[in-house]
């Protein structure tokens, strides 16, 4: 009776082990990611057509391209990135952007264009950064 049991134990152990990887290898969006050398799968007869994308075999154990270089919102920045915007709140005079003294109004504009040239600093690097097809 125990060697009955202990078959059935071991006969069920290889179907555990192979649906995680059915699971993993599984197209998703109807398009299946395959690295390096990889031969994109079809059926026994070849009849079956699977859509492959190939991505060098470099990239098989990375977080995926498109995930990896999203920018942070501003909510899930750290603590002393936000403060910083606290520490210029009240300030007055020369490059402080505000209405009370003289030259709050050269501060607006030494902002705007440090603003500016982030923007066009993070689009220059958008258009560098193209996800691979």
């Amino acid at each position: 009776m125990k060697k009955l049991a202990l078959m059935a134990f071991v006969g069920l152990a290889p179907l555990s082990v192979a649906a995680p990887l059915v699971a993993q290898n599984a197209p998703q969006n109807g398009v299946l990611v395959i690295y390096g050398n990889d031969k994109c799968p079809t059926n026994s007869d070849g009849e079956e057509i699977v859509v492959c994308v190939r991505r060098p075999a470099e990239e098989r154990f990375r977080i995926p391209r498109e995930l990896r270089d999203q920018p942070l919102p501003p909510q899930k920045q750290s603590w002393a990135v936000r403060a910083q915007d606290a520490l210029s709140v009240g300030a007055t005079g020369t490059g402080s952007c505000s209405t009370v003294g003289p030259g709050g109004g050269i501060g607006c504009g030494v902002q705007s264009i440090a603003r500016g040239k982030k923007e066009a600093t993070e689009r220059r690097q958008a258009e560098q950064n193209l996800p691979l097809p």
